[in-house]
């Protein structure tokens, strides 16, 4: 009996082990939940990938307000979940004061850069991206007139609208290019409403083509912009199937990919700083079957000589947040 109990304990020991060695990694959506059909549903498709891929299972938890951040974070540390991959950068003041005590867990946080040996910062080239997609937007305007519309006025937001100016810029030096952010606190990530108040504004200003980088509220911007039969471009996931045929492109930001590869590393996750741009194909512009009617075979290719120049580092995209200003565009 004695050795039998020995051999259970043994046991026990052993599966507590192991799977503390497989923990299962997690992830902590940004406000707006993770079916915001943008930066959200992103990282969920990356995690979804995983998990359709190796069979695993991962937590999440979709935060209601800015004041769950800490308590959310340090609820999937002491579950011992790793690592813990939090999408935006609103978790950064949380995750700076967290990470330290809890040294044998991994995180990875998407588009902030949190200095500490445990964390894995990943920040995208929007602006690259952005260029693209202006580009595109500038060939197929008929107006001359494009416009931009940001979620939360934030450096990051300015950077993808930058971008997409200096793409419309180099189409067409005669552009006008009217910007307007939807608001300044995070509710402005989820506000469809005014999204689409400021889409009818740019419309009677003679925008043809409206690029959204505003989260939930783009949603808002994409269905205005069809039911008023102008072209709309996307961000983060691709958008074009919401509206076929009315949506120019979407410019991608490969979250998913972030999310994929944080998880697929799992425990032995490489920490540090972590940049995905076009030349590791971090950023770029959506086309399929829903837009392949919009963009010609000539659209194409000035978009894909530009996107070979950028990655090669022949041609340079001004990054808003390098100087906190904008050649192109005034905001």
């Amino acid at each position: 009996m004695t050795m039998m109990h020995k051999f259970l304990g043994a046991s026990a020991a052993l599966a507590l082990t192991a799977g503390a060695a497989m923990a299962d990694p997690a992830i902590l959506f940004d406000l707006g939940g993770k079916f915001d059909k943008s930066f959200n549903e992103s990282a969920y498709n990356g995690a979804e990938r995983w998990a359709t891929e190796t069979g695993g299972a991962y937590a999440e938890v979709e935060i209601q307000s800015d004041a769950q951040r800490e308590q959310a974070i340090r609820r999937f540390a002491e579950a011992g979940a790793n690592p813990i991959v939090m999408a935006g950068f609103a978790w950064a003041s949380a995750l700076e004061r967290i990470a330290p005590d809890y040294p044998d867990t991994r995180f990875t946080i998407i588009d902030m850069v949190v200095d500490a040996p445990n964390v894995r910062s990943v920040v995208f080239n929007e602006h690259e991206g952005s260029y693209l997609v202006g580009m595109l937007a500038a060939m197929a305007s008929e107006t001359g007139t494009v416009s931009f519309i940001g979620g939360m006025d934030i450096p990051l937001i300015r950077k993808f609208g930058c971008g997409y100016a200096q793409g419309v810029k180099a189409v067409n030096p005669d552009a006008t290019v009217i910007a307007n952010m939807t608001g300044t606190t995070p509710a402005a990530w989820n506000d469809p409403v005014r999204g689409s108040e400021l889409t009818l504004a740019q419309i009677s200003q003679g925008s043809d083509v409206v690029f959204a980088a505003a989260g939930g509220t783009g949603v808002g911007v994409l269905q205005t912009a069809a039911d008023s039969d102008i072209l709309s471009i996307g961000v983060d996931a691709n958008q074009n199937f919401l509206h076929p045929g009315e949506v120019l492109t979407s410019m991608l930001k490969r979250v998913d990919n972030a999310v994929y590869e944080a998880f697929t590393q799992g425990e032995a996750l490489e920490t540090g700083f972590n940049v995905m741009g076009i030349a590791n194909e971090g950023v770029g512009y959506a086309l399929d079957e829903f837009n392949a009617d919009l963009i010609t075979a000539d659209m194409q290719a000035a978009v894909d000589a530009a996107a070979a120049e950028i990655a090669a580092g022949t041609l340079m995209v001004h990054d808003y947040t390098s100087d906190e200003s904008c050649p192109a565009l005034t905001f």
